[in-house]
């Protein structure tokens, strides 16, 4: 029997009530009770489940004043970003990873948070989360800043697994579709499928195959597919969302942030190197500010474990407050839609059946 906890208790739903996993980020758990604070001081009744060395957090939540709004479970053990996944499944059962997954296991919250490891997040979640049926392999769906009237474009898979062969494409894409819709309330995502090119017959024989099972599957799916897109698209206006395989997606994504943070460094160092261009800076104060959040990768922080059947938030391992508190607020408004029983439904009636498969072979 699934044990309540006080905190969901006195908020009503469990499901909606977060589970934060305050250990293992690069900055320590100062960092992700700063981003927390800033978090619950725009979303007050949000019911959180921190977990942590209690000795730790304690004085941290005291100084924020947030002892009474947040319940503390106490965690010896830390994920460290050196952990193998396979040791984290076989020694991690005294971890704050651990902990945090299994609140969310025992139904006392609907949403994991973590900026810790990405491979022992990911093992351990796949350990005590199971799949959503006919899922093979979960996926991380990352936020892209774009041309598109939302601002985003839902990259997948950014680093869940260098795999994918064309059946897990076509999973991937109709997951992404189904986050896009929720995330941007899009009726009609359209769906592209990253390749070397954009003619059909370029790119590896998984993808030409997976490029007409994603346009077959495009109608009843409930969504466009815009076909083969190239690496320019990711921040384009030709669709929203990006399908790719781990290993692909995470070197875009890392190319991505470096290219953004040099942007900004470069920009800021020439803005300073005269008296007339720090007066031509003066000027363009609002534009500048207003590039810098288009930008700025602490917006779209928070990548999301698609094919479990509960919602789990990767933060950056590095992510300051400010990337803190914007995975919190997206796994807030997740919860808060019930995604997680949207995205099982959708991927029941549109994917095989693992036992079908099974009796197909």
């Amino acid at each position: 029997m699934a044990r309540t906890d006080p905190v969901s208790a006195a908020r009503g739903d469990a499901s909606r009530v977060l589970s934060v996993d305050a250990m293992g980020g690069d900055n320590g758990p100062a960092t992700v009770v700063a981003g927390l604070a800033r978090f619950l001081n725009k979303a007050p009744d949000t019911a959180i489940l921190l977990h942590g060395r209690a000795s730790e957090l304690a004085p941290l939540l005291a100084r924020y004043k947030l002892t009474d709004r947040v319940t503390l479970r106490d965690a010896p053990d830390v994920v460290t970003m050196d952990d193998k996944p396979s040791q984290v499944v076989r020694r991690g059962k005294q971890t704050s990873m651990w902990s945090a997954i299994e609140a969310v296991r025992n139904g006392e919250a609907g949403v994991v948070v973590s900026c810790g490891n990405t491979g022992g997040l990911m093992a351990m979640s796949m350990l005590r989360l199971r799949k959503i049926d006919g899922v093979n392999r979960p996926a991380i769906a990352c936020l892209w800043p774009s041309r598109n009237p939302q601002g985003f474009n839902v990259m997948l898979d950014a680093g869940a697994d260098i795999r994918a062969d064309q059946d897990d494409l076509l999973t991937y894409a109709l997951m992404g579709s189904s986050y896009a819709r929720n995330a941007f309330d899009l009726d009609q995502p359209r769906v592209g499928l990253l390749n070397v090119g954009t003619e059909e017959h370029k790119g590896r024989a998984e993808l030409k195959v997976a490029h007409e099972m994603i346009a077959a599957a495009a109608g009843p799916g409930g969504f466009d597919y815009a076909g083969f897109i190239e690496g320019g698209d990711l921040p384009g206006d030709r669709c929203d969302v990006i399908v790719t395989d781990g290993f692909t997606g995470n070197v875009a994504l890392k190319t991505g942030e470096g290219i953004a943070n040099l942007i900004s460094d470069t920009l800021r160092a020439s803005l300073r190197r005269t008296p007339l261009s720090m007066l031509g800076a003066l000027m363009a104060k609002g534009a500048l500010a207003r590039l810098k959040r288009k930008v700025d990768p602490r917006r779209v922080n928070g990548g999301v474990f698609l094919g479990l059947s509960k919602i789990v938030i990767k933060s950056h391992g590095s992510a300051d407050e400010t990337g803190v508190a914007a995975a919190l607020k997206l796994a807030h408004r997740l919860a808060d839609q019930g995604f997680s029983e949207k995205l099982a439904a959708r991927l029941t009636a549109a994917l095989p059946h693992t036992d079908e498969k099974e009796s197909a072979s």
